[in-house]
């Protein structure tokens, strides 16, 4: 890790332990060498951050070019290995930039659901994943999480301090051969990364 993201990391790590009780359920499950795509249910702002502790080791994330909108933003983000995107000017930048950075050999955090959940439910993935799997031909690490909505929900101001947890899916592969390269197929694969999400269980003892 460079020292920005290692500090970032250990302050994350140390109050979401503190404030949300954070815990990773099987993490001998994650990729922590070479490209992967890492999957998740998006219900939160925390949501980042969180499956970011989850791994030991740094991970990428996209976000919308605004956010670089100030020069403490366009210095600190690149350090956080944030890339920006213009998802206003053509909805296949984020994707693209996506498989550019799997195929140098890093592991990408993508939302299959596009925004983040108005209830906290999942929702129907679109077939950007599953594009992306195609193209970069790379495991998906599938992560549910657990308790994000509850502490800081869609529209929330200030958040709460609710039990989170990331719950750690088998790793996905997709043989070339059972996806044709077309909206149909990409689709499907979306369908069934989002469906392993939808089947991961957070203990009891764990929820919010």
């Amino acid at each position: 890790m460079n020292p920005v993201y290692r500090f970032c990391y250990t302050i994350t790590k140390t109050v979401a332990r503190a404030a949300l009780n954070f815990r990773v359920i099987h993490p001998e499950r994650l990729i922590e060498e070479g490209p992967a795509l890492i999957c998740a249910n998006h219900v939160s702002f925390f949501d980042p951050p969180l499956i970011s502790i989850s791994f030991q080791k740094e991970i990428h994330f996209l976000a919308r070019h605004t956010l670089y909108s100030n020069p403490a933003a366009r210095w600190i983000f690149p350090r956080l290995n944030v890339t920006p995107i213009d998802q206003d000017r053509a909805s296949m930048a984020g994707l693209k930039t996506a498989i550019r950075i799997l195929k140098d050999g890093h592991r990408v955090l993508i939302f299959p659901e596009g925004g983040r959940s108005p209830d906290g439910q999942i929702q129907p993935a679109a077939g950007g994943a599953g594009l992306v799997v195609a193209k970069a031909r790379v495991p998906v690490i599938p992560i549910r999480i657990f308790g994000a909505y509850e502490a800081l929900p869609y529209g929330a101001g200030l958040p709460r301090f609710i039990t989170a947890t990331t719950v750690i899916g088998e790793p996905l592969h997709f043989p070339e051969s059972d996806f044709p390269a077309t909206r149909e197929g990409y689709q499907a694969i979306s369908n069934t990364i989002m469906a392993a999400i939808s089947k991961l269980e957070c203990p009891p003892d764990r929820l919010p």
